[in-house]
């Protein structure tokens, strides 16, 4: 198969020819290219990762530069092998020639499959050729000339669920029950006495046998009522503060 083009790109033809012998332009450049490199200065080896219709194969082998012509234009030429998928080779006349301030590029490749992918036929093959080639020389223009799209930063990691509820959590403001302040064995002592003294002038005052003794009683119930229900609303009645956890580090 053979496909031809043309690629005009907005650099001279001096800043083009060297970008054309640039290991690191050259694997940016090669659709599906993973490492390309330099063994001196005409030979590269390569890894390239192509699908052609429902086959996709990884292709290890060399690359060789010849009929040199700086700065007009080279050829360069490549074979590899991808298992059983089968083998592609073929190669390329690169020429350069000033165009004003830009400088025009053409281009000839001529490529061959064999193995699996001869069997999916002509016309899929060329189509795949043609594609791969002006993506090739498309992307070479837009490195050289500046205008490729910028390499997209990583994003930061996100928050796994559990810390993010975690860190929701901890920045929110919590509820937290005050203790109520514990009553003075003093005031506890004079409230017994005066209940005590109360129910005993109750009682007393009923008169009757016993009197004493009842009044005395009556002070004791209402002194363990009145516990009960002060102990009661102590425990019922502590106040809900809202805190944040930052207050508490402190």
């Amino acid at each position: 198969m053979r496909v031809t083009g043309e690629q005009r790109i907005a650099a001279g033809r001096a800043r083009v020819w060297q970008a054309l012998n640039d290991p690191a332009v050259l694997r940016q450049s090669i659709p599906g290219c993973q490492t390309l490199e330099q063994e001196d200065d005409e030979h590269f080896s390569a890894t390239v990762e192509v699908k052609i219709g429902p086959i996709g194969a990884r292709f290890s082998g060399k690359v060789t530069l010849s009929d040199i012509e700086a700065p007009n234009g080279y050829t360069i030429t490549g074979e590899g092998q991808g298992g059983t998928a089968g083998f592609a080779k073929g190669g390329a006349k690169v020429r350069l020639a000033d165009d004003g301030g830009e400088t025009l590029l053409s281009y000839e490749v001529d490529a061959q499959v064999g193995g699996r992918l001869a069997q999916l036929g002509g016309p899929l093959i060329d189509a795949t050729a043609r594609r791969l080639a002006a993506q090739f020389f498309s992307r070479f223009g837009e490195i050289v000339s500046g205008s490729a799209p910028a390499a997209a930063q990583p994003e930061a990691p996100a928050a796994s669920p559990a810390l993010s509820q975690a860190a929701s959590v901890r920045s929110a403001p919590q509820a937290y029950a005050l203790p109520a302040p514990q009553g003075r064995p003093m005031a506890w002592i004079l409230a017994t006495m005066v209940t005590a003294l109360g129910g005993y002038l109750v009682g007393h005052s009923m008169g009757g046998g016993g009197s004493d003794w009842m009044g005395l009683a009556i002070g004791l119930l209402v002194v363990i009522v009145a516990a009960a229900g002060f102990e009661f609303g102590r425990r019922t009645a502590s106040p809900i503060v809202m805190v944040h956890p930052a207050i508490l580090e402190r």
